[in-house]
């Protein structure tokens, strides 16, 4: 019989309140604390607090707090990469974010979903999707984006909007849930 930790890293559905994946979030929630605690203006110490909870990252990350995520490891982001106050990423599964890419305050990105049964709510599962998000996209201020969506490049996702589905490269998508909206240019 599988440990939940045996699932988790399986991506089947796994039980949230295992010690060993309790413990995961514990360590992310623990330098996430670290972090909001920090001066905006020391962003020396900022680094080795992003360093040490995210999973990769490459040059020029400033984010605003209050930053939380779930796990932290998960998380990987690219050149230039930004948020604002009060950002929280769910990254129970990978959250890939591309080169030069801005997410707006009180935005959520979230790769863990629960059952459509109550047993398995009453059972704490969890399920898990990746969440991948392309090149010089800015995510609006209070945006969601759901577990499994693959968001392209050069995207802007509108202020409010629920992704739930894929989005395509060079376009504006807005609402809930997010439709298409207008093309931009390449």
């Amino acid at each position: 019989m599988k440990t939940e930790m045996e699932k988790y890293l399986a991506g089947e559905a796994f039980c949230f309140l295992d010690p060993e994946i309790a413990a995961m979030k514990e360590n992310a929630r623990r330098l996430c604390k670290k972090f909001n605690e920090i001066d905006t203006s020391d962003l020396e110490e900022q680094n080795k607090v992003i360093q040490e909870l995210f999973g990769s990252y490459r040059n020029k990350v400033y984010m605003q707090p209050p930053f939380n995520c779930d796990v932290g490891k998960n998380i990987h982001v690219g050149e230039d990469f930004l948020t604002n106050y009060n950002v929280t990423i769910l990254d129970v599964d990978q959250v890939r974010i591309g080169d030069f890419c801005m997410i707006g305050p009180n935005s959520i990105i979230s790769t863990v979903n629960h059952p459509m049964t109550a047993k398995g709510r009453r059972e704490k599962l969890s399920i898990i999707k990746p969440v991948t998000i392309g090149n010089d996209v800015w995510i609006g201020a209070n945006c969601v984006i759901l577990p499994g969506v693959t968001i392209g490049n050069n995207v802007i996702i509108a202020a409010g909007a629920v992704v739930t589905k894929d989005v395509p490269d060079h376009c504006v998508v807005g609402g809930v849930p997010a439709k298409f909206i207008k093309e931009l240019e390449s």
